[in-house]
């Protein structure tokens, strides 16, 4: 099991496919998608390599992220090999939901369990305001399918004062009848949109109580779980998770960790560096890769440090998938 000094198990991996991404978020790469790195990205062997060793240390759990995952073609294939990893349970993907209607049917093939798609508005006019893609109702019609086909659907939005702040009831009267999870997420700082977090930074504290208030209760949380508190309403099929990176004691349930799309684990989000892992990303080398593992954990700290200021070397979040 991967255990770090504070006692935090990690079941749950994140695994970076690509860092590219088509959108052009207000918050994330207003400037669109600059190709300043390497893009030899995982092969699926190594893929392979590195789901089989977490596996063998108790994940159960993969999200699949990017940037947006559905530029590689080879994703269903991707998808398949991480369903295919003995004790993996769940295979998830967050995108943003660009060729969900048209590739739904192959991902489903290939095994995937649950799917995120980035909805920061359902205005159309402000959604493309925010991420430059002018297609929100395309991207809604790919919801539906995936909710009509049971499987596990959730919708994020970065909480963003000057563009969405005053939406949260349009997003209540949405979930009211669909079984979703709207996640609202705090907007956190990176290398790059400094100027943009003090503009457009809203706490989900107030929210939270507002729900709480309003009949919303709260929902236990369970191992692989992500980092959102969630909550439900007898008179809502769907319910709300709200994800608040500044507030007190949030990193203390930690359980997951991160593998770039070249090969380098990251403890945290926003941690210093990258710990290359690549060179071990081959056949024969399992043990030896799941030793290097248990060994880089003892790096990992108590905190993020977001409240300081820190953003580690993550310049945006299409580094990582957030």
């Amino acid at each position: 099991m991967l255990e770090d000094k504070f006692g935090r198990r990690f079941h749950y991996l994140r695994l970076s496919i690509t860092d590219v991404c088509n959108f052009r978020c207000q918050y994330c790469l207003p400037d669109g998608y600059q190709c300043n790195s390497s893009r030899e990205f995982l092969t699926l062997d190594e893929i392979k390599q590195i789901t089989h060793a977490f596996a063998a240390l108790g994940t159960s759990k993969i999200r699949i992220t990017g940037g947006e995952p559905a530029l590689r073609k080879d994703l269903p294939q991707i998808i398949q090999q991480c369903a295919n990893t003995p004790g993996i349970e769940q295979v998830a993907i967050t995108t943003n939901g660009y060729k969900l209607k048209q590739d739904l049917p192959a991902w489903l093939d290939a095994g995937i369990s649950a799917i995120n798609v980035s909805v920061d508005s359902l205005d159309p006019r402000q959604f493309d305001n925010i991420t430059g893609f002018g297609r929100l109702q395309h991207i809604l019609d790919g919801i539906e399918m995936a909710i009509e086909a049971g499987i596990k659907v959730k919708l994020n939005a970065v909480m963003l004062k000057q563009f969405n702040a005053d939406q949260l009831q349009p997003f209540l009267n949405w979930i009211q009848s669909r079984n979703v999870t709207l996640r609202l997420i705090e907007l956190m700082q990176t290398g790059d949109n400094q100027l943009f977090f003090k503009q457009n930074h809203i706490s989900g504290l107030p929210i939270k109580q507002q729900l709480l208030e309003s009949g919303w209760s709260q929902i236990i949380r369970n191992k692989t779980a992500g980092p959102a508190q969630e909550f439900h309403h007898p008179d809502y099929q769907g319910k709300i998770g709200l994800i608040m990176p500044y507030s007190k004691d949030f990193c203390a349930s930690c359980n997951r960790l991160r593998i770039s799309a070249t090969g380098k684990l990251h403890l945290c989000l926003f941690a210093e560096q990258g710990l290359d892992l690549r060179e071990l990303m081959q056949e024969g080398k399992q043990h030896a890769l799941q030793d290097e593992l248990v060994a880089l954990l003892g790096n990992k700290q108590a905190t993020h440090w977001l409240d300081k200021g820190f953003t580690g070397a993550t310049s945006n979040l299409a580094m990582l998938g957030g």
